[in-house]
């Protein structure tokens, strides 16, 4: 890959800006998003509470105030570290515990607010640059042209600024996948040139980085299976010196993570709870819609939605060049080097996607899924740009340096109008809060009424963030029809079942309307309540 040349002096200062500009925006507004479903959990284990703790405390019947449910996503100084990897194993077994534990300790140092939360991972997510730097140096053997253009695009990456502002742990699983790809791929490198010391170290490293892979997410163990094809198809599936010292060193990492698998293994039930909670029904059509989708927000997302004629021509634009660029790769470099990243795009997506594809499940619709291979497919267009800027046809230079020029601009006013939403595609069944807010706000002395059931929870919590001190919540264990409190000028109801809504427009003699929904959630609001049991 020698043959790439250096580049010229305004594409170095153009990705400076670029890289600049992009650690802005991972500052910048961290506390400007809603607070979603899944980061109020993460407050919520990193503070050692457990769902039945709160399902007990607080869905009970009884009126609170967000205070009472903000109280839930703080430090308790009578909950310790223990009890966050408690609550963790006993209700969420899928989720290793190692950026909680991190997340533990940051949060009793710098606090457990939006910012501070948040803040942990935005620091992580500068590690990202000089990892992937570090790969594509040991994959592509160029000092700057694939390295520095790759670091340029995920600077302005959509997806990777989403999880670098996200207070989960998928940004800190982002650099454990770069750490581990890059110290393979330099352990194999060494060793061919038989500099023992140094790649005794570095399969070290591999160790500790497959070790802290698993302990970040599950799915890492596809990322293992890409590596050991891998290195059985380079060392043509001979038993030789490589393919100990790799398998060594994976069964070394896996005896690491030992602990988490017999925590697994204890809570079972629950842990099919959890990856059950991750599925659902959508057609064939629609889950490829989303991955196309999802393609095309690699490198720019306005959050228009497959609604929008523009995200049709940003997709197929966006699956020309993802395309071409993988094929191009294939076809211009070494099996060793196209190889690796084939794999790294192929195995930790085949076996998500192709269940989800024929019997209509969802979890590939959601980013953090296909996260190794999102990074597979940027490194590959990475490649295809430098080689295209540098070394393609003279005549047509210019075009791709202005094709380069255009996906980074949009790259960066994605990130700028990103940065200035109040909230997301990306935050599912949270997207809505900031409008459910704002009409629960209104009225001078509200009550929202809800119960505990499927994601209502988080829900709950993240809707606290948003609420003025004076809403109040009646908060059931189930859907029974609950007795409305006096007091209160406006009573609302979060996605209430239709027996519910009929049980109490009976009761109430009052007719329940809907004033807001989305895919996720419906806010209805009951018009009037009966003379007897008039609130105000």
């Amino acid at each position: 890959m020698r043959h790439i040349k250096l580049a010229p002096n305004w594409l170095r200062f153009l990705i400076v800006v670029v890289l600049v500009v992009g650690v802005f925006f991972r500052f910048f507004n961290l506390d400007g998003k809603v607070y979603g479903h899944d980061e109020t959990y993460t407050s919520l284990r990193i503070s050692g509470y457990t769902k039945t703790e709160i399902r007990q405390q607080i869905f009970n019947g009884r009126v609170v105030n967000k205070e009472a449910l903000l109280s839930f996503q703080r430090i308790n100084p009578e909950k310790n570290l223990g009890d966050t990897l408690k609550s963790l194993a006993t209700e969420d077994p899928q989720h290793p515990p190692l950026y909680y534990v991190i997340a533990r300790l940051w949060a009793q140092i710098f606090g457990t607010s939006v910012t501070a939360i948040r803040s942990l991972s935005v620091i992580i997510s500068l590690l990202v640059f000089p990892c992937v730097y570090w790969l594509c140096r040991e994959l592509f053997n160029v000092p700057f042209s694939v390295p520095f253009l790759a670091i340029a695009l995920i600077a302005i990456s959509p997806i990777h600024l989403i999880y670098a502002q996200e207070g989960q742990e998928y940004i800190l699983w982002v650099v454990t996948i770069l750490v581990s790809n890059a110290s393979l791929l330099r352990a194999l490198r060494l060793e061919s040139k038989r500099q023992i010391p140094d790649f005794n170290v570095t399969w070290g490293i591999y160790t500790l980085a497959l070790a802290l892979s698993l302990y970040t997410s599950l799915l890492s163990g596809f990322v293992v299976v890409a590596h050991g094809i891998y290195v059985m198809t380079m060392t043509k599936f001979r038993w030789t010196t490589t393919t100990r010292l790799y398998t060594t060193a994976s069964l070394l990492g896996f005896l690491a993570f030992t602990p988490w698998i017999l925590v697994i293994l204890t809570n079972l039930l629950q842990f099919h709870r959890g990856i059950a909670e991750t599925t659902g029904k959508l057609s064939p059509f629609t889950v490829i819609q989303s991955w196309l989708l999802k393609l095309s927000q690699m490198f720019f997302d306005f959050n228009f939605g497959l609604e929008n004629p523009f995200s049709y021509s940003t997709i197929y634009i966006v699956l020309i060049i993802v395309g071409y660029s993988i094929y191009f790769l294939c076809r211009t470099t070494h099996p060793k080097i196209w190889l690796f990243l084939v794999l790294l795009i192929a195995v930790p997506a085949l076996p998500l996607m192709l269940p989800d594809l024929f019997f209509g499940g969802t979890r590939t619709t959601a980013y953090e899924y296909l996260i190794p291979s999102y990074l597979g497919i940027q490194l590959a267009v990475a490649y295809f740009f430098a080689y295209q800027l540098y070394d393609g046809i003279l005549a047509l230079r210019r075009i791709w340096q202005i094709i380069f020029v255009v996906v980074l601009v949009c790259g960066v006013l994605s990130c700028g109008v990103s940065s200035q939403a109040e909230t997301w595609l990306s935050k599912g069944v949270s997207s809505g809060n900031p409008q459910i807010a704002k009409i629960i706000n209104q009225p001078s002395r509200p009550l929202l009424i809800s119960d505990s059931l499927g994601m209502t929870p988080g829900k709950i919590f993240s809707l606290s963030y948003l609420v003025e001190p004076k809403v109040r919540f009646l908060l059931m264990k189930d859907k029974n029809i609950t007795k409305i409190p006096k007091g209160f000028t406006d009573v609302f109801l979060l996605n209430p079942s239709s027996t519910l809504r009929q049980g109490m427009e009976k009761k109430y003699q009052s007719k329940i309307n809907r004033v807001y929904s989305d895919k996720y959630y419906s806010l209805w609001k009951l018009a009037k309540l009966s003379t007897g049991n008039k609130s105000t």
